[in-house]
């Protein structure tokens, strides 16, 4: 099956992240094993493994968190680089498990914070603001609120407004929705899925779950031990196995 976003099908799509032969080590860890993939522009890819399999590395890899011992990692076909990363970086939304906000600080100061250090104005960053608390779902009322006193639901809508405040073209999700209930996560992904409309950006998502992949992602790479297993559509991966592996990992959490 060809999984289409908007009039497009994936293989119509430029690449928004490429992996060539990239290899990271920890020591004697193999955390990346020459690992070769192209991330489809304009979809949600994700990248589904264990503990310990190496995606948070993929992830880390994306904004320059980490640098590849060996091979190439670009995005939107510029490699990843070594000097003016903060620039490069300002491109790229990041949220991670637990929404990572400042505690300190209010839901709006977490927020436009990075707008303030590069120097938008107030009225732009207000904005900016509100409408991403109408694309999440979240009352104006949460501006002037601590971490400490929103939901975990709300916390996560509130790092996710914070990935994307700047208009970056590449978001990048670690395992955002895992600390949270369920009956939280599936009102999370329902906004997910609405702000995926109204902010069309590219998206690496990292989880261990494989039913959150099948719900979000238009294209799925499963890793294990540093190494790619099989990537593809997300259904043609599900649906078609091609390794043991994978056959047990789609068994185990989807049947």
């Amino acid at each position: 099956r060809t999984c289409h976003v908007g009039s497009l099908s994936l293989s119509d799509m430029s690449a928004c992240v490429e992996f060539n032969q990239v290899s990271k080590y920890f020591g004697d860890v193999h955390a990346l094993d020459q690992v070769s993939v192209v991330c489809p522009g304009g979809a949600v890819t994700a990248i589904v493994g264990a503990s310990g399999s190496g995606k948070t590395t993929m992830l880390a890899m994306v904004n320059g968190l980490v640098m590849p011992d060996a091979g190439e990692v670009r995005v939107f076909d510029q490699p990843v680089p070594h000097d003016g990363i903060e620039a490069f970086r300002h491109k790229i939304g990041y949220a991670v498990q637990g929404a990572g906000l400042f505690p300190h600080l209010t839901a709006f100061d977490n927020v436009t914070l990075m707008a303030r250090l590069i120097g938008w104005g107030e009225g732009e960053m207000q904005a900016r603001f509100q409408e991403l608390l109408e694309e999440v779902d979240l009352p104006a009322s949460v501006a002037s609120r601590l971490p400490d006193e929103l939901s975990g639901g709300q916390q996560q809508r509130i790092g996710l407004c914070r990935a994307l405040m700047l208009r970056p073209d590449l978001l990048l999700l670690d395992e955002p929705f895992s600390a949270i209930d369920p009956i939280t996560r599936s009102e999370i992904y329902q906004q997910f899925e609405k702000v995926k409309v109204t902010e069309p950006v590219s998206t690496l998502l990292v989880t261990h779950d494989l039913r959150e992949a099948r719900r979000l992602a238009d294209y799925l790479i499963i890793l294990s031990a540093g190494q790619i297993q099989q990537h593809g559509e997300t259904l043609a991966v599900l649906d078609h196995p091609q390794s043991e592996y994978v056959e047990r990992l789609v068994e185990s959490q989807l049947d």
